[in-house]
């Protein structure tokens, strides 16, 4: 297999439908699709055309198609690419596939058109990365931060910060050839001001992951309290279908439940849990130890309490909660068995009442839910950071530059410095790809589907 080949895969889910759209790149992708094509001579059109035709196999008609041409370099892998519209049966698809693949075409590997893209300079390794988020984007929040980042707002943000670096170190590197005359080309206060303003940037970009994370993958939100205060109950009326059981016996989740809910335009995780209480029951013991846990990892936390506790327990159990430092939001359920006497008793405690049976108070949570992570307000054409590999890229890159800070007010030589502002390009460059290893790249596109 090389770079060369003709690569062919379904661009659209496998299964029944509508419609398939069969995928080809490649020097012979049109040329290819030419052999089983019976209308206009497809070599002889335009780039950016449709062509109605058919797949024939000798004889034999395989479908009525659409085929669109896309010649390079005005294409997405910036080769030539054939697309074919054909009906959404997977018999036709796969034998259309087959047909294709004994004419010369092989089968595509999972991101190789994307990474096709990138190879061929068409986008830069973080937009190819932002292709795969803007797929899998399932809120209006992940959805525009996957846009920003495929349009190239992260690169260009790097990309400055890389010529910067780059210019310094050209001065550091000439000094280096002039090291017996003790000269300076790169101003030292300069360069420290440079590396102040770099690593202010780098800062704001790596703070932003918490955020670009959680707008990425879903808010994780644990809903905890004492058994038989309706957590289930609760994410039933969320979710609006019987998601968990609910059961007037204790201990009824032994396990954690989770499930989504797009509020607002952003993604919730719920995650209904084990009733904390002392038990003696094993099971349990470690469904409420997998709460705690959960408890610990989440972004905020619903603490719920019956409408029939005493205050003072409830008091008592937002304690061991505060305790923690995370966000959260108490609710009194069962709300309906309370007059304004009965609300009272809770004076002190900051609370929404709702009753989760009833379905009383559900939505004007949700509204609540939102204010209180306050992610609809966010910005997302700033520059969020939504991967691993960025964020970790970026603390290495700001702790090289740490030693660059250091080794400017000491008395060393230019080579510490042209290494550490070396290492500091290498990896900015690991996250745009102007650096790549084969390993990256495998374990980068591996990740997407067939067929992008």
């Amino acid at each position: 297999m090389t770079d060369t080949d003709t690569i062919v895969a379904l661009s659209t889910p496998p299964g029944s439908g509508a419609i398939g759209v069969i995928r080809l790149s490649g020097t012979q992708a049109i040329s290819i699709v030419s052999r089983v094509f019976k209308g206009k001579e497809l070599e002889a059109q335009e780039t950016h055309t449709l062509h109605f035709g058919l797949i024939t196999d000798g004889n034999i008609v395989l479908d009525e198609v659409v085929v669109g041409l896309y010649k390079t370099p005005r294409s997405y892998t910036r080769e030539n690419v054939a697309e074919i519209s054909c009906h959404g049966s997977n018999y036709i698809i796969q034998q259309i596939i087959q047909l294709l693949i004994r004419k010369g075409a092989r089968a595509a590997r999972p991101g190789e058109f994307t990474l096709r893209a990138f190879l061929n300079g068409g986008m830069d390794l973080s937009r190819a990365e932002a292709v795969a988020d803007l797929i899998a984007s399932n809120s209006k929040a992940s959805h525009e931060v996957a846009m920003q980042q495929m349009r190239g707002g992260f690169s260009k943000e790097l990309a400055a910060l890389r010529d910067q670096l780059i210019h310094f170190a050209s001065m550091i590197e000439l000094e280096l050839d002039f090291g017996e005359e003790d000269v300076e080309f790169a101003n030292r206060g300069q360069l420290k001001q440079l590396i102040l303003q770099i690593g202010a940037v780098l800062d704001r970009l790596i703070a932003s992951f918490e955020t670009g994370n959680v707008l990425k993958n879903g808010v994780p939100v644990v809903i905890a309290g004492k058994p038989n205060v309706g957590k289930s109950t609760l994410l039933n009326a969320l979710l609006n279908e019987e998601r968990a059981i609910v059961s007037d016996i204790a201990g009824t989740t032994r396990d954690t439940i989770e499930d989504e809910l797009n509020i607002g335009g952003v993604l919730f995780r719920f995650i209904d849990t084990a009733g904390i209480r002392e038990t003696a029951d094993l099971i349990e013991a470690q469904g409420v130890a997998r709460t705690r846990e959960k408890m610990k990892q989440a972004r905020l936390i619903i603490y719920m309490a019956d409408a029939l506790q005493q205050p003072a327990e409830i008091r008592a159990q937002l304690e061991e909660l505060q305790a923690l430092d995370i966000p959260h939001l108490v609710l009194i359920n069962k709300a309906d068995l309370l007059g304004a006497e009965g609300k009272e008793a809770f004076a002190g405690i900051d609370a929404f009442f709702l009753s989760a049976k009833e379905g009383k108070g559900v939505e004007d949570l949700k509204k609540v839910l939102l204010e209180k992570v306050n992610l609809h307000r966010i910005n997302t054409d700033e520059t969020l950071v939504t991967n691993i590999r960025h964020v970790e890229a970026l603390k290495n890159t700001s702790a090289a530059l740490e030693r660059v800070l250091q080794h400017i007010d000491a008395p060393v030589a230019s080579d510490f410095l042209a290494m550490d502002i070396r290492q500091a390009l290498h990896y900015l460059g690991e996250i745009t790809g102007t650096v790549t290893t084969d390993d990256l790249l495998e374990n980068i596109f591996s990740k997407f589907c067939i067929g992008k």
